[in-house]
């Protein structure tokens, strides 16, 4: 399957409208994105403009989070989206249970909703009475090809450690299930599992702590590249250049670290093309009101040096 480029545009703090204006005759969406701290989602919003533009047959507005753990400013979002009365709203939670309500709310508003990138939680939508389909990928199965590539490189028995994204997030929980597998099908030693939030600095911190109390490790799987990048710092800091480093995500960023080595491997799951390709099954629901069932899977790869 061909996956169309990002149309995703997110703005610190706030709405930020594209300068089409408003047309009475063209559907709007909102986009509710995570954190522009992340260097994913950014991605996601510099083909905003350029790809509404070239599609031209709806108005787009967009809203970033601050930081990984604001989810508050998620839910006003699509409060203010409800209000406002767009036609469809498109989300990547960075809560997977905060945001049952509010999308619940918004269903019953007449809102198309689509779920992407980031699974609502499962059990918070079956007590909500909420159905709705997930667009994205198999965190799971892209945390396991990361983990048995890391395997396969330091072999049986050695010690690992895991920096996990979000407690609440449920694509940090399936890369942390992706990963463990792997240590148990491998025979690996994990000693520690730790979460930095999705955050460079909290990482290189977290990390660190981690690399003093098991100076022996020999591998770390960092659930996204965002937190790779802090893992790596901490190495460099350390002088150790002995301990092979794991990411996920496919960042810019990290091609140069993959290339020298510093990062053994990600996976890309393909960010930008996944929201755009949500907006236009949002805007195929608000033209025929057929609605999206189950899990809409978005596809993976292992990138490395090779």
């Amino acid at each position: 399957m061909t996956f169309l480029k990002t149309i995703a545009a997110v703005a610190l703090g706030g709405m930020m409208m594209t300068s089409t204006a408003l047309a009475a005759d063209k559907p709007v969406v909102g986009l509710v994105m995570k954190s522009l701290a992340n260097e994913f989602f950014q991605n996601m919003m510099e083909g905003a403009k350029a790809h509404e533009k070239a599609r031209g047959d709806y108005v787009l507005k967009a809203v970033g989070m601050k930081n990984e753990t604001d989810f508050e400013s998620q839910i006003n979002a699509v409060e203010n989206f409800i209000t406002q009365g767009v036609d469809a709203i498109v989300l990547a939670p960075a809560d997977s249970k905060a945001m049952v309500r509010s999308v619940k709310k918004a269903i019953a508003a007449g809102v198309v909703v689509i779920n992407f990138d980031v699974a609502l939680d499962a059990e918070a939508k079956k007590q909500q009475k909420l159905e709705l389909a997930f667009v994205g990928p198999d965190n799971r199965g892209g945390a396991k090809l990361a983990g048995d590539a890391l395997a396969k490189k330091i072999g049986k028995g050695a010690k690992v450690v895991i920096v996990e994204g979000n407690p609440g997030a449920d694509n940090a929980t399936e890369r942390r299930l992706g990963f463990e597998a792997s240590v148990e099908e491998y025979g690996l030693d994990l000693v520690d599992s730790r979460t930095a939030h999705w955050e460079t600095e909290e990482a290189n911190s977290v990390f660190s702590n981690m690399l003093t109390a098991h100076p022996d490790i020999k591998g770390v799987m960092a659930a996204n590249d965002s937190m790779a990048i802090g893992v790596v710092r901490a190495l460099q800091s350390a002088g150790r250049d002995d301990i092979v480093v794991v990411g996920f995500d496919n960042i810019p960023a990290v091609a140069p670290m993959i290339e020298d080595g510093r990062l053994y491997a990600t996976v890309d799951q393909f960010g930008t093309d996944m929201a755009a390709n949500s907006i236009d099954m949002a805007l195929e629901v608000v033209k025929t009101g057929k609605q999206l069932e189950g899990w809409v899977k978005t596809p993976i790869e292992l990138v490395t040096k090779k």
